[in-house]
């Protein structure tokens, strides 16, 4: 793993790569990772020597505001996080490659693979964002709208987010959530987690992304209307038990993109890859298999 940067047109992003043994190996794969607290590191760490061991080159940024990539000089909308995809993969002179992305991440590859498909052979989404009206389902889906957005405009969703992703009392027992195998759970990650809560700039960006994409009623970016043009391969994994996106929208993506499989891991819950990384990764090992045999 090396950590580099590159430079943008409006400031520095920082990312870790992996470099496959085989030097003949032309194939990259762009991993995004998710909100909040999260960052290349912590949502790629165990996938990236993994692909690159099958021979793949992966790119895994800090997204602007995260990890150790500064702060952006504009607001972290996710119309803008969207456009910041494709001046990353412009700016690193990629050619042809797989993008993928972890929750926001999955939400910013299925916004990338529709304005952008041109050079993408193929996207993975990891119980991807932008497949829901609301923040959940069901009867009470709009009363939980509307409060997370009144706590989000009052300051208190934001400080209640700091305070528990800070504390590693609290954020042991939110770590069920995530990741329901207890083997996974390690007191390594919960020190991750917590020192990158501690140190770093994710919060702001995440808060300002809230803001533009939780409203009373709805969320900002729904993308199944558009979902029937998705026009590349596509890989859905979920959690079977992911309590941030029910398996309902996962499936229901899979029915509306025109070539996708999908892999329901059935006691995996948001942070899938984390969760159950033995049967996640060689999946997405196949699924860029077949997307290199059939280039």
């Amino acid at each position: 793993m090396t950590r580099s940067t590159v430079q943008l047109p409006w400031g520095t992003v920082s990312y870790l790569h992996w470099t496959p043994e085989k030097p003949d190996a032309t194939t990259t794969v762009v991993l995004l990772h998710g909100g909040g607290v999260d960052s290349a590191s912590l949502s790629w760490a165990e996938v990236g020597p993994r692909l690159a061991a099958a021979g793949y080159r992966v790119v895994a940024p800090d997204h602007p505001g995260y990890g150790q990539s500064p702060p952006a000089p504009w607001p972290s909308t996710q119309e803008r996080l969207v456009a910041y995809v494709g001046e990353l993969v412009d700016a690193l002179d990629l050619d042809r490659y797989a993008i993928g992305g972890l929750s926001l991440g999955g939400g910013l590859t299925i916004g990338h693979v529709l304005d952008r498909p041109e050079r993408v052979t193929g996207a993975m989404l990891l119980g991807s964002y932008g497949l829901m009206a609301r923040l959940s389902d069901g009867p009470l889906s709009g009363a939980r709208q509307a409060l997370t957005w009144a706590m989000l405009r009052t300051g208190m969703l934001a400080a209640v987010t700091r305070w528990s992703g800070r504390n590693r009392t609290v954020m042991a027992r939110i770590m069920p959530a995530l990741i329901r195998n207890p083997a996974r759970r390690t007191p390594e990650l919960l020190d991750e987690i917590v020192a990158a809560a501690r140190a770093g700039h994710g919060f702001d960006a995440f808060e300002q992304w809230q803001r533009d994409q939780v409203s009373w009623n709805r969320l900002g970016a729904d993308y199944r209307p558009r979902l029937g043009s998705f026009s590349r391969p596509a890989l859905i994994i979920h959690g079977g038990r992911d309590t941030s996106v029910p398996v309902a929208a996962a499936r229901a993506a899979a029915e509306l993109i025109p070539d996708a499989r999908l892999k329901v891991i059935a006691d995996a819950g948001h942070w899938v890859q984390r969760d159950y990384p033995g049967i996640a990764v060689p999946v997405m090992v196949d699924f860029l298999d077949e997307l290199s045999a059939a280039a």
